[in-house]
């Protein structure tokens, strides 16, 4: 009878997060549907296989799965081991691109690694929040001092540097460097640095603006500089750099509340390119309306806020922080994809999680996911 009593006890003992499981799911089932639904014309007329997208990306998507659940049935601890390995691998996989890349659509920013081609800047991401996950407890007081906060952030950078300078991709960098500064704001006690750099950055980048607001498309240098004028003004230069973000703006506008219904997108057809990849949440509107919107909306914030109860009550500080990055990752991806689609910020390549077509992003993305379950799997629940 006692032996039942302690078996019972051992059995309710810990927690485990089915609604994270399901949101997750949900999303990646949904993406696939819409990977399809968006790429079934260009796939057909470039590969004559109407299915060539969705193939790629199930193919990834189950091999996520598979590490998504290897990851979160080892005790979280021991990948703190790797974290100092993880950073100096992600660091050659990146320094590898300009020698051995695979080159595509004009950007080299993909390696071979037997049967697959892996983005190096996606493994960056997840050894990034492992890593500073681990430099965080590892400088234990020094956080609560402006040198241990500038040193954390500062740890980021190498890597930052090389995603931007080494594969051409600002808009990665931009994202591991936004996963340091939330992760060391959460675990920073001193609010008040935080909000003096981001007031000083606005500041910065309002000057900026107002300088590049008063040139001309001949007069400015780099495309990115383009871009930003053309996210001012989309409509005086609808034929070069603002078409896509106006095609994107006609998909969002078209859709009405209910949508054209599932798979009755124009914008899909030629108009926007390669619509399956950062562009894909415009012909979620088009096709699903307003009402499709905010449903995915929705299921990434019950996501993010499982998320954030996680690390509220993750046993200890190095399990918290994992999650916290995590969180940091998929909040900063989302929020961003869906401002360069509504063209709130200047066009950059984003990807919006668990539903653009990228094998890279959806299997590291499961796999960070494995380690939000697992540390959500040693919570008790009397803790909870």
């Amino acid at each position: 009878m006692a032996e039942q009593v302690k078996k019972r006890k051992e059995q309710t003992e810990y927690f485990f997060d089915y609604t994270l499981l399901f949101v997750v799911l949900f999303l990646l089932g949904f993406g696939l549907i819409m990977i399809y639904s968006v790429s079934s014309y260009e796939a057909h007329a470039s590969y004559n296989d109407a299915a060539f997208f969705l193939k790629k990306q199930l193919f990834a998507s189950i091999i996520g799965l598979v590490a998504m659940i290897v990851v979160a049935n080892v005790p979280y601890p021991f990948w703190r081991r790797f974290a100092v390995l993880g950073y100096i691998v992600s660091a050659i996989l990146i320094i590898l691109v300009p020698f051995i890349g695979v080159e595509s659509h004009g950007a080299k920013r993909w390696i071979p690694i037997g049967p697959l081609t892996i983005q190096p800047a996606e493994v960056a991401k997840l050894c990034m929040i492992l890593f500073l996950a681990y430099f965080v407890c590892w400088l234990g007081k020094g956080m609560k001092v402006m040198r241990g906060m500038v040193f954390t952030i500062g740890s980021s950078l190498p890597i930052v540097i090389m995603v931007w300078k080494l594969t051409d991709n600002l808009s990665s960098a931009i994202i591991i460097l936004g996963i340091a500064v939330f992760m060391v704001f959460v675990a920073s006690p001193d609010y008040k640095t935080f909000i003096i750099i981001g007031a000083v950055g606005s500041v910065a980048i309002g000057i900026l603006l107002n300088y590049i607001s008063k040139l001309n498309m001949s007069d400015i240098e780099g495309f990115r500089f383009k871009r930003i004028l053309a996210w001012m003004n989309p409509e005086a230069y609808a034929g070069d750099t603002g078409y896509q973000t106006l095609q994107s703006l006609y998909a969002i506008g078209s859709g009405g509340i209910v949508g054209k219904g599932l798979g009755q997108s124009m914008q899909k057809l030629g108009f926007i390119p390669e619509a399956q990849n950062d562009m894909i949440f415009s012909i979620i509107c088009e096709e699903l309306g307003l009402f499709g919107a905010i449903i995915v909306i929705t299921m990434f914030l019950v996501l993010l806020w499982r998320m954030m109860l996680i690390a509220n009550n993750a046993p200890d500080l190095f399990g918290s922080l994992l999650v916290v990055g995590v969180m940091g990752h998929i909040a900063i991806q989302v929020i961003l994809n869906i401002a360069v689609v509504t063209n709130t910020i200047p066009n950059t390549g984003i990807s919006l999680p668990f539903i653009s077509y990228g094998g890279t992003s959806v299997m590291f993305l499961l796999i960070e996911i494995g380690l939000v379950l697992n540390v959500a799997k040693r919570i008790q629940l009397k803790e909870v």
